[in-house]
């Protein structure tokens, strides 16, 4: 069911994505070979209790953790573990928290020190598609459009698009209406209108399209063991056109990356605090 916000509640559900913006800029941190996911899981739990929100992933669904750590070959779903990550390592962290009764649901994939340039490449790739799908969120598209944005963008560099694993509407729900696949034809699909409020999540494969779930019943990996890749937003469709709630910037002040990526989709100034 597709649940339109007013501009109330889009502005609540911005205060939970920039919850989640946040804490993986808290992550970005303190990644480096030899940590583990697990502690990170425990720190981000820590982190999202101590700004007045409750982890959103924890529990739902049966789900064990704060945080979905992804790691190589891992697409999504990747439950946190004691196994130190290592150099050349890449890891999707996919974080949710709930404030003000919002979801707020986003993810991007880090490098563990230095990484393979073919793998650095299906990164760059995959996060700039991303915005290629944003871009194409707007009224008067529809979710067809979307998805054929960031599949053409990603098929035309030789990438599987994942198809069992999809985008969703946000809200008082991590997961409602519409689903947002990240394939789709021109002109096809559910239109476009303003109040809809979206994770958008690339989820691309170096190989096959193709994925596998392991025996833990959570971690979802490519068939052919080759490395993934996943970038999320939260976005709302403001006047007409795509308006992010969520940011990396937090990430790239960790990093010290100077990036204006996100300046066209938002109609003020981001205040980093």
């Amino acid at each position: 069911m597709i649940i339109l916000k007013s501009s109330e509640e889009i502005e609540l559900m911005r205060e939970s994505a920039l919850i989640v913006s946040k804490t993986l800029g808290m992550i970005a941190g303190l990644l480096k070979p030899g940590i583990t996911t697990k502690k990170l899981d425990q720190l981000a739990e820590e982190f999202i209790r101590d700004h007045g929100a409750v982890p959103g992933f924890l529990g739902l669904y049966g789900c064990p953790s704060t945080l979905l750590t992804s790691v190589n070959e891992a697409v999504v779903h990747g439950l946190p573990t004691d196994h130190p990550l290592k150099e050349g390592d890449i890891v999707s962290i996919d974080c949710g928290a709930v404030l003000n009764e919002f979801y707020g649901d986003h993810a991007y994939t880090f490098e563990i020190g230095e990484i393979d340039p073919k793998t650095k490449k299906l990164l760059d790739v995959t996060k700039a598609s991303l915005y290629e799908g944003i871009r194409a969120l707007h009224v008067g598209n529809r979710i067809g459009d979307v998805g054929f944005a960031i599949q053409s963008f990603c098929e035309k560099e030789g990438y599987g698009v994942v198809r069992d694993l999809v985008g969703h509407g946000l809200g008082k729900k991590l997961h409602e209406g519409p689903e947002m696949p990240n394939f789709g034809r021109r002109g096809k699909g559910k239109k476009l209108v303003n109040g809809m409020t979206i994770a958008i999540e690339p989820m691309i494969n170096m190989g096959t399209h193709k994925v596998r779930t392991l025996k833990d019943g959570w971690t979802i990996v490519t068939n052919d063991l080759l490395p993934s890749a996943h970038f999320e937003h939260d976005v709302a469709i403001v006047n007409g056109k795509a308006e992010l709630l969520s940011t990396f910037q937090y990430i790239y002040e960790a990093l010290g990356i100077e990036s204006d990526e996100e300046d066209e989709f938002r109609t003020k100034p981001l205040v980093l605090n």
